[in-house]
């Protein structure tokens, strides 16, 4: 079988069809796995410029040990104590812990008894969100809005938890009286993609899967996925890097095989597509998989971003490793990213990428910032010169204290026309669809498609943007792939090695 990407989920599918005993063959258009989990080079060592946050860590043990593996026998993961440290621009910080009374405390030192108070209550809620919607969501193959229905109706107070009415950002007015901790939490829309002010209020529970914890992998992001295709390769699967498929080719209404840009055909019965599905629905793998995933065509594209990799020495204020530099107006940040402009007061992420570890960072750090962008979809303005971005960023970390020695260069920036680049027919848009919407959740491709023998996996898929849910995206391709080889099989069931995990 044919695995097209080798982005976390092919990687993860990849390793788990080869234990299964499958012949696997990756084709990868960069010269190295991870996809978006990618780096840039310094002269401080490669710099992760792609996702940077760990969460859910029983995903990548489940994935692991579905390997015969340990995950901690591969690869380093350092708990943070702090989740991540936050900032004003009154000269306010904050600081959220891995531990529940630690981050209440802080709150209360923050703004008061009240917005303690209030901060359990939100996590309660977000702790009972997520824990009614991980089985029948995420865990699902395919979520059904049926299924959601019957939850709802087993849980009729879940109702008023889910906020069904509200936007994010207005249900979190309504929680917290301090507007810099509605800003704080309604941040999380932008881990899927999306605002505050259209995302679902649903989505607080992104809250939980962070307040269960957040690691560091010593060794950078980028090495998660280098093990993962060194697994893989250990169990045979073949990897074939600066390889271009050009098409997917089909015969009697199911898949035949690849072609690729150098003209050679690789025939098989089996395709798991790991890249945006809007690529075959626009046709740019082909004209005989246009059908597949065509809501992508029609459906509003998630938040692009301008994403700085480099290396520095910093002064300021005190870095975490997750830091997040706040814009004074939250709406109006969003208001310019739904207009199709780069925010003029953006809020920035900073990730300190040698923070967090056992050892005190080296005088030359490792950085990336990320600033959200609209996808070029919806660029209504003209993309930005590379002196306007790198002005309005620095400048802005500048008024906070924070100061970097040497400012970066032109190469350590990727915007969005970049990563359309990258990955072609995203339109740039890093988590595939919008989140916007009660409904986005059923309006992704999910693993199975109309075309026998094709399959999807990766973050534009069910269950969605992030590296624990493409992860778990690539379970849920397995799991159909293998299904569907036993359905139609004539031969005798038999023991495969491994297995996969169901946890």
């Amino acid at each position: 079988m044919v695995i097209v990407g080798a982005g976390i989920a092919g990687l993860a599918a990849a390793a788990r069809l080869a234990q299964a005993g499958l012949r696997v063959s990756v084709f990868e258009r960069a010269a190295t796995p991870g996809g978006k989990m990618r780096t840039l080079p310094s002269e401080a060592g490669p710099i992760d410029a792609g996702p940077t946050v760990l969460t859910l860590r029983p995903v990548f043990d489940a994935l692991f040990q579905a390997l015969g593996e340990r995950l901690d026998d591969h690869l380093t993961l350092i708990p943070q104590e702090i989740l991540a440290r936050h900032f004003w621009p009154d000269g306010s910080s904050l600081d959220l812990f891995a531990d529940e009374t630690r981050s209440r405390d802080a709150i209360h030192a923050f703004a008061g008894a009240r917005a303690a108070a209030q901060f359990t209550a939100f996590t309660a809620r977000a702790r009972r969100l997520f824990a009614a919607f991980d089985a029948p969501m995420m865990q699902a193959a395919a979520p059904a809005p049926l299924a959601l229905s019957g939850l709802v109706a087993r849980e009729p107070s879940l109702i008023r938890a889910m906020a069904p009415l509200s936007t994010l950002a207005q249900s979190l007015a309504r929680e917290f009286d301090d507007p810099r901790l509605a800003q704080l939490f309604g941040r999380y829309a932008t881990y899927v993609g999306g605002s505050p002010y259209q995302a679902p209020a649903l989505l607080a529970l992104i809250w939980q899967a962070e307040a269960a914890g957040v690691w560091v992998i010593r060794e950078g992001m980028h090495s998660l996925a280098q093990t993962l295709a060194r697994l893989a390769a250990a169990r045979s699967a073949q990897f074939h890097y600066n390889t271009h498929v050009a098409r997917i080719d089909t015969a009697a209404n199911a898949v035949s095989g690849v072609s690729l840009t150098d003209g050679r055909q690789i025939a098989a019965a089996t395709v798991l597509f790991n890249g945006d599905p809007r690529a075959l629905a626009s046709g740019a793998l082909g004209p005989d998989v246009t059908g597949i995933a065509a809501q992508t065509l029609t459906t509003p594209r998630s938040l692009s971003a301008q994403v700085w990799a480099f290396a520095a020495t910093p002064t300021g204020p005190d870095l975490a490793h997750h830091n997040v530099f706040f814009s004074t107006e939250a709406r109006a940040e969003f208001d310019d990213l739904r207009a199709g402009r780069c925010p003029r007061a953006p809020t920035l992420y900073v990730c300190a990428q040698d923070r967090g570890l056992p050892d005190p960072p080296p005088r030359h750090e490792r950085f990336e910032i990320i600033v959200n962008a609209p996808p070029m979809e919806a660029l209504s303005h003209p993309a930005e010169d590379f002196a306007t971005c790198h002005t309005r960023t620095f400048q802005t970390l500048a008024r906070f204290g924070l100061h970097f020695d040497p400012l970066p260069a032109q190469t350590a920036l990727t915007t969005p026309a970049r990563f359309e680049s990258l990955f072609p027919a995203s339109l740039g848009a890093l988590y595939g669809q919008s989140p916007h919407g009660m409904l986005a959740a059923f309006r992704r491709p999910t693993a199975r498609t109309a075309l026998r023998g094709l399959y999807l996996t990766g973050g534009g898929a069910h269950p969605g943007a992030g590296v624990p849910m493409a992860t778990l995206s690539a379970r849920h391709a397995v799991e159909a792939i293998l299904s569907d080889r036993t359905s139609i099989s004539t031969s005798p069931r038999t023991a495969m090695p491994g297995g996969i995990s169901t946890a």
